[in-house]
């Protein structure tokens, strides 16, 4: 059994199909995901949250991603206040730094970062980090926030295998996407052993970056295999051994009972 530990299904491009993108990915062994209610305005978060009360094996996270920050508003806080304690919302996130686009100012980012921290500490959740190019800051407002006393994922990892090591060195979980699956993502896949295997995270991101040989396509869960064959290779484990490892992994910082 696999567990993607991010997925944007709540979004418009699986409204044609979302029930059968979902049956796939049962067929394909994919018995858990975590739905991130983050793209754009609250509605994302709302979605996610109406998804997993639907389905008791899909779990919400609720904020606003870096690149929306800057037009956030009072009222755009105010959903993400009454959402977070939700029993359905699993995580604050994702949130973080993104300095690749710098589609928010960077000073907005970080603030935004820090207050969904805080939000996070109150409800006594663990926090999903969305992070590109800017690792040294990130790691400044996680330390300060004190990310590690309430769990942290780096979704998505784009760093260097150094960046990998002080994530894991200061406890959180690293998540491996379907880029790890690319022929120029050799980095990425040097990374995979510098995280301890009870650190170790896989997800889609669909409908993004979808892994070879399924480039091209809207991702969508029941491909999340493919990244794992690979992680597993990495990691030195069996496919069976990775997909176990990643179960326990990720039920343990989402506080989800494990199957």
């Amino acid at each position: 059994m696999l567990f993607d530990s991010h997925a944007h299904v709540d979004g418009p491009e699986f409204d044609a199909d979302r029930a059968e993108v979902l049956d796939r990915a049962r067929a394909a062994g994919v018995k858990r995901m975590v739905v991130i209610g983050a793209v754009g305005d609250p509605s994302s978060a709302e979605r996610s949250v109406a998804l997993a009360e639907k389905d008791r094996d899909i779990w919400a996270t609720i904020a606003t991603h870096p690149h929306d920050v800057g037009k956030m508003t009072d009222d755009w806080w105010a959903v993400h206040e009454r959402l977070a304690p939700h029993p359905r919302v699993v995580a604050i996130g994702e949130t973080g730094l993104d300095y690749y686009y710098d589609h928010s100012p960077r000073e907005t980012q970080k603030v935004a970062f820090a207050r969904f921290l805080e939000l996070a500490h109150r409800v006594k959740k663990p926090v999903v980090c969305h992070i590109r190019d800017a690792h040294d800051d990130a790691r400044a407002i996680l330390k300060e926030g004190r990310a590690g006393e309430i769990g942290c994922v780096i979704h998505c990892f784009t760093g260097t295998p150094d960046d990998a090591k002080a994530y894991a060195e200061l406890g959180y979980y690293v998540s491996f996407s379907g880029i790890v699956t690319y022929k120029t993502a050799q980095p990425l896949r040097d990374a995979v052993p510098l995280v301890p295997r009870d650190r170790l995270l896989i997800e889609t991101d669909c409908p993004y970056l979808a892994p070879i040989p399924k480039r091209g396509q809207r991702n969508e869960p029941g491909f999340i295999v493919h990244t794992a064959e690979v992680v597993a290779t990495c990691a030195g484990m069996s496919f069976e051994e990775l997909a176990s490892q990643t179960m326990e992994n990720t039920c343990r910082v989402f506080r989800i009972t494990a199957p």
